[in-house]
């Protein structure tokens, strides 16, 4: 597809990988925009200038210019950056009065920042002359573009034909902020009841309630959040919206994350080489000051919250640590969770290893070396754990919920079909069952696991299918 003929989509977002990332968020807008590409779509990605973007990553950037942003009575200026990533446009928005900070959020102030954020995205498509066709929104940071573009921009003849479309990556995290942040929108007052939520605007609304599009990033999570238990708050909203709204399920870079060449781990593998993947077992406990042994490895790769389920992890490790079993822990969060598994490896230190830091290298060799992945979340939109553990051949036990339940199927004997362990109600005792089931096939049944192993390892996840959904949605909005 020719480029000035391709269809043109400008993705924005508050992360992306391996620029700035916090969660499942950053490595999203880190892989779709490259599927797409090589689709033929001329997609660019656009982000705040962080303080804490690595300065390697502008060895090759470029510096476009600048531009006045006006919030209210404040004038700002917006610098724009520019940087190549193989056939994906990255621009950095620069103002360091808003970005130069530790962290990405958690400010007093982050309302005027994203409040900035997302009127600068807008100028910026008049500074660079460059009007897409699809403006792609992501979480609360962004939901004020698809207002402005409906009620400021839409004046502007060349911003007439861009729709806009929103994707929820989890509808927990709304960005609720005082009434008085409408007037740095310069917009009318009467507009805030687009966006009223308790008396405070509410930036994910607005993008709820004006874009042309809605989707969020699983099939099953696009039905829970029409319910009053998934919905925090803003079920009726999409329930109204939920003609426009649909699910597309996440993916992960299957290149990045191959098993038989990713040179982070201590030894490649294949599904048909099980064997070098105990190798990376004995090689992590090594690492790690475990004993090495073939007893099977429990393993977390998390942000330590309540909503991936860590109040059931602790209920069922207190009655498992006593066995034969490891547990590998990696990921930082609430104190309390932190404290508890720092306070589980101080008592069994030959069997848990509490990593409260994030390491991409520890994570990579953990899904290669662990044997069972637990993720019972209380809600997960997608999540992208178990993605990266069934590439690795981590089995995954998690709760039939969200892209969980669109991802994993429970285990049967008689087909020999399925790919890990689910259970269904958000209780101790689910989760227990189920880690016990997989121990028996571990112990008892060698034959059966491995094939539940290599099922995993058999699935496809690849950003593929999720960028041909996305680019048909594109599609069908251009053309409604």
């Amino acid at each position: 597809m020719e480029k000035d003929k391709a269809l043109k989509v400008l993705m924005v977002a508050s992360e992306m990988a391996p620029f700035a990332k916090s969660g499942g968020l950053g490595d999203v807008i880190g892989s779709l925009p490259k599927a797409l590409a090589e689709m033929g779509v001329d997609v660019r990605v656009v982000l705040p200038k962080y303080k804490t973007i690595k300065t390697e990553h502008f060895a090759d950037i470029r510096y476009l210019g600048d531009f006045p942003v006006s919030l209210s009575w404040r004038n700002q200026k917006a610098g724009v950056l520019e940087k190549k990533m193989g056939n994906v446009t990255v621009y950095f928005l620069e103002n360091d009065y808003y970005f130069w900070r530790d962290g990405y959020y958690g400010y007093d102030d982050d309302n005027e920042r994203f409040a900035f954020f997302s009127k600068a995205v807008l100028d910026m498509l008049r500074f660079l002359d460059f009007y897409p066709d699809i403006v792609h929104c992501n979480d609360w940071q962004t939901g004020p573009i698809c207002m402005l573009l409906k009620e400021t921009f839409y004046k502007f003849i060349d911003y007439q034909k861009i729709k806009t479309i929103y994707t929820i990556h989890n509808l927990q995290y709304q960005g609720r902020f005082s009434r008085e942040t409408m007037e740095l929108f310069d917009l009318s007052f009467d507009k805030f009841y687009q966006c009223e939520y308790y008396g405070q605007v509410n930036f994910m609304k607005a993008g709820l309630v004006y874009a042309d599009q809605i989707t969020t990033v699983s099939p099953t999570y696009a039905e829970e959040v029409q319910t009053f238990q998934y919905g925090y708050g803003l079920d009726g909203v999409l329930r109204e919206r939920k003609d426009n709204l649909c699910g597309i399920l996440n993916g992960i870079d299957y290149q990045a994350n191959d098993p038989s060449t990713d040179k982070r781990l201590f030894v490649p593998y294949s599904a048909d080489q099980l064997e070098q993947k105990k190798e990376n077992k004995h090689a992590l406990q090594e690492q790690l000051g475990l004993p090495q042994s073939d007893c099977p490895m429990l393993t977390i790769i998390s942000r330590l919250a309540d909503q991936k389920g860590l109040d059931l992890i602790s209920w069922a490790l207190e009655r498992l640590v006593n066995e034969d079993i490891q547990l590998v822990v990696l990921g930082t969060g609430e104190r309390r969770y932190e404290d508890y598994f720092r306070g589980l490896e101080w008592n069994h230190k030959n069997k848990v290893s509490a990593n409260i830091i994030f390491d991409d290298t520890l994570a990579q060799r953990i899904y290669a070396a662990g044997d069972l992945f637990l993720m019972p979340s209380l809600f997960e939109p997608c999540g992208l754990g178990q993605l990266f553990a069934l590439r690795y051949g981590n089995v995954p036990v998690v709760r039939k919920t969200g892209g969980l339940s669109d991802t994993v199927c429970h285990f049967d004997p008689q087909t020999g079909s399925g790919n890990g362990f689910v259970f269904e109600h958000y209780t101790g005792d689910g989760l227990l069952w189920a880690i016990r089931q997989a121990l028996d096939y571990y112990w008892n049944d060698k034959n059966n696991w491995n094939k539940i192993v290599r099922n995993a390892m058999g699935c496809n996840f690849a950003w593929t299918d999720s960028a041909k959904a996305y680019l048909r949605l594109y599609e069908r909005m251009l053309t409604a």
